[in-house]
C-alpha cells in the first residue's frame, strides 16, 4: 500500500506543471467567456433601453402647402 502511495505521488508531482498550466488556460477562457456575455448583455440591455426610448419620442411633422407652385404651373 505504501508503495502505491509513492507511485502516485510520483506521477501527480511529474505532471503538475501540466495540470496548473491547464487549470490557468481554463480560467482564463472562462473569464473571458464571462467578459464577454457580460459585454452581450449589456449591450442588448441598451439597445432595448435606446428602442423604447425613440419609440417613444414624439414625431414631428412639416406640413408644406404646394399651392403657389401647382397656381404657377397650371398658369403656363
Amino acid at each position: 500500500m505504501s508503495q502505491q502511495k509513492v507511485d502516485r505521488y510520483k506521477k501527480e508531482k511529474y505532471s503538475r506543471k501540466q495540470q496548473l498550466a491547464k487549470e490557468k488556460k481554463q480560467r482564463v477562457l472562462y473569464r473571458i467567456a464571462g467578459c464577454a456575455a457580460g459585454i452581450v448583455i449589456v449591450g442588448w440591455i441598451g439597445f432595448s433601453v435606446y428602442a423604447r426610448v425613440e419609440e417613444n419620442r414624439p414625431v414631428s411633422y412639416t406640413e408644406v402647402k404646394l399651392d403657389a407652385i401647382s397656381d404657377y404651373m397650371s398658369a403656363q
